[in-house]
């Protein structure tokens, strides 16, 4: 059972950094039209109207949609000066304890995020040039916001086996 939500977490964290790439790369498009279009504006060509509406908004997705895969791979930061002199069941508790907190962090920035969503909807707020309702962009980055509480969910769960067992959870779901 473990192994199974391991690999569905990891596979929906794999599958939203994977989204969060391909907009990325969307957004370089347009950025290197846009530029284009304005060094060539004494042939006809133009910006692309609106590009930077778009890169913030894309932009923000792609940080979103980073998060949950950076977490579930323990890729965050980690100074490991003092911890490197711990015993293994010491940092399996440090990490139960940065799990914690990471989760705690997510559902904060998930439900302000949600709450930013809901006010943006109801005073129907809108870009300046293309004039999209910005909830829409508020609306994308909150998938990223769910599927990172979920992650950090289930990386505070994984943790606490990996206390309880002394053994550590790989990214494929076997415990090592």
């Amino acid at each position: 059972m473990t192994q199974r939500i391991e690999r569905l977490v990891g596979t929906l964290a794999r599958m939203t950094a994977l989204t969060g790439g391909l907009v990325l790369t969307a957004l370089i498009v347009i950025t290197v039209i846009s530029v284009t279009g304005r060094s060539l504006v004494f042939v006809g060509l133009g910006p692309i109207p609106g590009d930077f509406e778009l890169l913030e908004a894309g932009t923000a997705f792609a940080v979103f949609a980073f998060l949950p895969w950076c977490h579930y791979r323990r890729g965050h930061a980690v100074v490991e000066i003092l911890t490197m002199h711990f015993s293994d069941t010491a940092n399996r508790f440090i990490e139960i304890i940065a799990n914690g907190l990471m989760l705690g962090f997510a559902l904060l920035i998930c439900w302000r995020h949600w709450l930013g969503t809901i006010d943006k909807q109801n005073y129907g707020e809108t870009t300046f040039i293309l004039q999209f309702p910005l909830w829409w962009a508020y609306a994308a980055s909150l998938f990223g916001a769910v599927v990172f509480v979920i992650v950090a969910a289930w990386c505070l769960w994984r943790s606490l086996i990996e206390f309880k067992t002394g053994t550590t959870v790989s990214m494929d779901g076997e415990i090592a």
